[in-house]
């Protein structure tokens, strides 16, 4: 699975967002925490689940059990968005 090239995501001052257009027409907006800027970096590279919760939890000082709820509730956002190539 990976992003759509269509969204991309930048920052405005301390929060990050996530932007999407389509034919050339503004779309969808999204503003994410860290974690949620994290699986979405992630998620520039065909990349699996499994694979951004193992980086994940290399990275915070979280349960696995937190972490996989927290990836599964973002990648299922981006699925309402429309936002991922599965």
């Amino acid at each position: 699975m990976r992003l759509k090239k269509e969204f991309v995501m930048g920052a405005a001052a301390d929060k990050r967002i996530m932007a999407g257009a389509q034919g050339g027409a503004f779309r969808e907006i999204a503003r994410s925490d860290e974690t949620a800027a994290f699986i979405i970096e992630r998620l520039k590279r065909d990349t699996t689940p499994e694979t951004i919760v193992a980086e994940l939890y290399a990275e915070r000082d979280a349960p696995i059990g937190v972490i996989a709820a927290d990836v599964e509730r973002t990648l299922n956002i981006l699925r309402d968005m429309n936002a991922l190539e599965e």
